[in-house]
């Protein structure tokens, strides 16, 4: 079981425009995440919540300050850093079994281990039935389950997840972050998380990280204080829902009070 401890200092993020003027969409951000936390970013369109997870990742370098992971710093993307996006990255000419193979014969490990550790992640997510189709045949959520089998397999110790259940039905999202929490209470990685929903921060998250919309940076660090397994009908978690709410709603005013000016860039 591998672990890790993310330390973000002093980061700032601008993008240039066309009329010149940057953008500031990271702003002073200080954070730092514990080995085997699972710490969820939340805030509108527009407030630097993916910006972050990919300059932690290491696909988009901070303008300024500095990022660690384990005490070394960032400068590139990295096998320590795992990546889970929205539309899966699946290869759609391989098979189930051979997009979980893929990183780990980059790794070079041996036909024998790779054979090993595919079947465990094929256990594991539920996909053994699945092993012999393509990305095609299988429904947004098989789809989302095989993208997180195939970071998992090559054993990197930090998990980024950039809204990977934001597309999927009610009752696909609710499953898939029941088999992450499980996944994560066994394995011990440390997670990022980036969501628009409070409900999924509190579910899954020991600790929600509220942005501001932009320039963004930290507004609140809520720690969930709610017991798991969790139960979104509970009165402890619908008060922290509110709670959370109220901080969301004032940055979201924010942001279309900025549509309304004509200045959003999402």
């Amino acid at each position: 079981m591998t672990t890790a401890s993310i330390s973000v200092q002093g980061v700032h993020k601008r993008f240039p425009t066309a009329g010149g003027a940057d953008v500031v969409a990271l702003a002073g951000i200080d954070l730092e995440i514990a080995p085997g936390e699972f710490v969820c970013l939340l805030g509108p369109s527009g407030c630097g919540k993916s910006t972050l997870l990919n300059a932690i990742s290491g696909f988009s370098p901070p303008s300024s300050g500095r990022i660690e992971v384990s005490g070394r710093p960032v400068l590139g993307p990295g096998p320590d850093r795992g990546m889970v996006f929205q539309e899966y990255a699946l290869f759609p000419w391989m098979t189930v079994a051979q997009n979980i193979a893929f990183g780990l014969e980059i790794k070079g490990l041996s036909k024998a281990e790779i054979a090993a550790n595919v079947e465990r992640w094929l256990q594991l997510l539920r996909l053994g039935e699945f092993r012999d189709r393509f990305p095609k045949d299988l429904s947004g959520g098989m789809r989302q389950r095989v993208a997180i089998a195939r970071v998992l397999a090559i054993d990197p110790p930090v998990l980024l997840m950039d809204e990977p259940f934001g597309a999927l039905d009610a009752l696909s999202r609710r499953a898939l972050q029941d088999e992450l929490t499980k996944i994560w209470a066994e394995l011990g990685k440390t997670i990022v998380f980036v969501t628009h929903s409070i409900e999924e921060a509190i579910y899954l998250a020991d600790r929600i990280v509220v942005m501001t919309y932009r320039p963004g940076t930290i507004k609140a660090d809520v720690r969930v204080d709610v017991p798991r397994p969790r139960d979104s009908s509970d009165a402890t978690f619908n008060a922290l829902k509110r709670e959370i709410g109220a901080m969301v709603m004032a940055e979201q005013a924010r942001h279309d009070e900025a549509e309304r000016s004509g200045l959003t860039m999402d």
